[in-house]
């Protein structure tokens, strides 16, 4: 099935950015939401994204006139051929918005959550039939970051899961697949274990909240960029891969996760990290950051994909 009819079910900062994807490449997107703001939002987000999906080579980026907004989330799911659900991290709502849609899916229509943690066992708990909906969690902004991280389960549809990733990928994604649930997944529990230890070396005094950022954005987050830790170990065993790498180096290492922190997010740790970011980027409020952000990750996205931008 191609999938030329989308809809997106939420329109927070995931769904906004699924919505401006799916249009660049040509479909027809229809965005549920209940708030009144949300098409000048929606309109906002799909300009802004332009520049990066013009450089991936989207030629429909910026084309608002492929986004259609309603408040019912049954009017939005009717004839879709593929439903992106990003609606809030709770459960009961969740629930409550399957409830109302499930009588309305299309035929062979595959429903990707993008929950950033709750498990696909919770989820499907909202259908009577959920042998549609797989979890399928971007990293944010899905506009520009090609990972997806997808699940099913023996609940699952056979074929579902191999379907939703040959359409991603048929748009450039990346898609990884977790082979039993945990709550975070993969992606989200690496990032959550580096904050862990990036706060517990700001409140222990080792160095500022802004020169801990630089340590991960000029050293290891550059390679980290090219391959993940596994690999890039691998490669520093020399000839003797990992196994090398290990004997020589695995006891240090053992040693420093033995000594890594714990910090709690109290209001006086949350202080410091405030403090912190203002220092180490004065004069620059949210939007100047987001840029700077996605003007980064879009020259990695063009080397990694061998795009050229254009000019």
């Amino acid at each position: 099935m191609d999938r030329q009819n989308i809809a997106i079910l939420g329109a927070g900062t995931i769904g906004m950015s699924w919505a401006a994807f799916f249009a660049a490449t040509g479909r027809e997107v229809t965005v549920f939401d209940p708030s009144p703001q949300t098409r000048d939002r929606l309109d906002r987000v799909v300009a802004e994204a332009a520049p990066a999906l013009t450089a991936l080579g989207w030629q429909h980026a910026g084309d608002s006139s492929r986004l259609r907004v309603v408040t019912d989330p049954v009017e939005a799911v009717k004839g879709a051929d593929f439903i992106q659900e990003s609606v809030p991290e709770r459960l009961p709502l969740k629930h409550e918005l399957y409830a109302r849609i499930e009588a309305h899916l299309k035929p062979g229509c595959i429903i990707g959550s993008s929950t950033s943690g709750l498990k696909l066992s919770e989820l499907q708990e909202g259908f009577a039939a959920p042998g549609r909906l797989i979890l399928a969690h971007p990293f944010n902004p899905p506009h520009l970051i090609p990972l997806v991280e997808l699940m099913a389960n023996e609940r699952t549809d056979p074929g579902i899961l191999d379907s939703a990733t040959e359409f991603y990928e048929s748009l450039g994604k990346v898609c990884v697949r977790l082979n039993r649930e945990i709550p975070g997944h993969i992606a989200n529990r690496l990032q959550a274990a580096i904050w862990r230890e990036a706060i517990h070396l700001a409140v222990e005094g080792v160095a500022s909240v802004g020169d801990i950022d630089k340590a991960v954005a000029y050293g290891p987050g550059l390679r980290w960029a090219a391959m993940g830790p596994n690999t890039l170990f691998h490669l520093g065993g020399g000839e003797g891969g990992i196994r090398s790498f290990a004997e020589h180096l695995g006891a240090p290492f053992q040693s420093w996760w033995n000594d890594l922190g714990r910090p709690d997010l109290t209001p006086e740790v949350v202080d410091q990290l405030e403090r912190g970011m203002a220092e180490a980027n004065p004069g620059m409020n949210m939007q100047d950051l987001a840029r700077r952000r996605d003007a980064l990750v879009l020259q990695y996205v063009l080397a990694a994909t061998g795009r050229v931008p254009p000019s």
